[in-house]
């Protein structure tokens, strides 16, 4: 019998219409009763996590994250899914309060990206997660090598997710491609989208010189699995995923 996912959205909007989207369009169905019972709470007024871990402001988004797990509990999720890689700074007080499973998006990318053979890794992010060193700790624990973008290169990447993806302008694709560039001249086998407003970009794959790895991909793929339904649709290297 498959189980109740819980969403905890809004961090931010599109991202969270995205992975519904997501999971929707790669449940292998052939009615709706085949697809996946879904709790969705997109709480848009959480503060934001880059602002907090910078600290340049002192509103924790964590009692709003907290409530919202309980809340999606409460409302029958068995399992929770945060379609927000930044929020993961969070995740050990979250993983704690809940009782149910919640996914780690950030350790389900790099797991993949470790079977897949990757052993340096680029890392897309927010300057949250960058600073906080989710991916970092990940690889770390892995054998692997995260690559980080320069100085410049990293808030590149910001200005595309908070000035552009955020306010539902067009991304800056020669800023993003060159940022891309620069990871491989380092030494980044593939590419972690390592920010799920990053994953709003399409046609990437018109880039085959760069190995992209979207972590809301990779999110949904596991929430599909974990609630006991087929995914498909997916790249080949998902299903050779090692669960950590």
């Amino acid at each position: 019998m498959s189980k109740t996912l819980g969403i905890l959205g809004g961090l931010g909007p599109a991202a969270s219409v995205y992975f519904y989207q997501l999971i929707t369009r790669h449940t292998e169905a052939l009615c709706d009763q085949d697809h996946l019972d879904i709790v969705l709470i997109s709480k848009a007024s959480i503060p934001d996590r880059t602002e907090y871990i910078l600290g340049t402001s002192t509103d924790s988004p964590l009692p709003s994250m907290t409530e919202g797990v309980k809340k999606l509990v409460e409302a029958g999720a068995q399992i929770i899914a945060v379609p927000c890689n930044t929020a993961h700074y969070f995740y050990d007080e979250i993983e704690r309060i809940s009782p149910v499973p919640v996914l780690n998006i950030v350790k389900e990318t790099v797991s993949l990206a470790q079977s897949a053979g990757i052993r340096k890794l680029g890392i897309m992010a927010t300057a949250g997660t960058v600073l906080s060193g989710t991916y970092q700790k990940v690889c770390d624990s892995l054998g692997m090598e995260a690559v980080l973008p320069c100085e410049a290169s990293q808030q590149a990447l910001m200005d595309i997710i908070y000035k552009e993806i955020k306010t539902a302008k067009a991304p800056d694709m020669n800023a993003f491609l060159s940022v891309a560039a620069e990871l491989y001249a380092n030494g980044a086998e593939a590419i972690v989208l390592g920010c799920t407003e990053l994953s709003l970009i399409r046609g990437l794959e018109k880039y085959p010189q760069f190995l992209f790895i979207d972590s809301l991909h990779v999110l949904a793929f596991r929430a599909i699995e974990a609630c006991g339904k087929k995914p498909c649709g997916f790249p080949a290297m998902f299903s050779e995923r090692k669960s950590i």
